[in-house]
């Protein structure tokens, strides 16, 4: 019988095989080493994510079609560009908004000149600063649809305080996405020059979010089907107003 697109049970059938977990792991252990998500770019810049992470936010965005996606941590802007460019495709006057506490000038330039500049908004700070927080609040003051994208600093303190300061914007439908959970997984002196790792880091951040909210789940479906992804247990629904 031929495979019909997204058939549930060829996706159940791949994420219950061990031998393929397996190998899963240790493909995307050897991906950090030699920095495999930096291989990218989206028109044009550098997007700095894996290409099924990629597919999986385009599918997000087509079905929420939000009218502004928020993402913390910028570096050279690609996802930005990308999120722009998949709401330019939607249509209508959707937003994206950017906040990163060093927004390098060598990439503040290229951002702004790119033809998807005319959709995003970029603000310089903490994305865990009261003030900062507020801005965002007041940008999205009158939105009816919020997608909310985490992927700067990657402690589980940092990921924990995001997480609690921009969850009561994401809309009912909607998307909570953290980045880089995957870090929990992976051998321990994985990241020895960063102030995250194993025990401390977005994985853990998400988890204690998560005992004190109903209005979220972990949407497994997307991960199962990705197989290889920075963010497993990192797609949160919004399941509740």
């Amino acid at each position: 019988m031929q495979k019909i697109a997204n058939d549930p049970s060829y996706i159940v059938s791949m994420q219950a095989n061990k031998e393929l977990r397996t190998l899963r792991n240790k493909v995307q252990q050897a991906m950090v080493i030699y920095r495999y998500s930096y291989n990218f770019n989206w028109l044009g810049r550098p997007i700095i994510q894996l290409p099924q992470d990629i597919i999986a936010m385009q599918e997000i965005v087509w079905r929420v079609k939000p009218d502004l996606i928020i993402e913390t941590g910028i570096a050279h802007g690609g996802s930005l560009i990308f999120y722009a460019s998949i709401l330019e495709l939607i249509g209508g006057k959707a937003e994206v908004l950017g906040i990163d506490i060093d927004i390098r000038e060598h990439n503040r330039v290229e951002i702004e000149k790119h033809q998807m500049f005319k959709r995003i908004t970029m603000i310089q700070g903490s994305s865990i600063d009261d003030s900062i927080a507020q801005q965002v609040y007041d940008f999205a003051k009158d939105k009816k649809e919020v997608l909310v994208v985490l992927d700067s600093n990657h402690t589980h303190k940092h990921v924990l305080k995001e997480m609690q300061l921009y969850s009561p914007l994401v809309t009912k439908g909607s998307y909570l996405v953290v980045f880089d959970t995957m870090i929990e997984d992976m051998p321990e002196d994985s990241f020895p020059d960063r102030p995250w790792g194993k025990g401390n880091n977005p994985k853990t951040a998400v988890w204690e979010f998560l005992k004190n909210t109903d209005r979220f789940e972990i949407d497994k479906e997307i991960e199962n089907k990705l197989l290889i992804t920075v963010a497993p247990d990192g797609y949160l629904k919004c399941i509740k107003d």
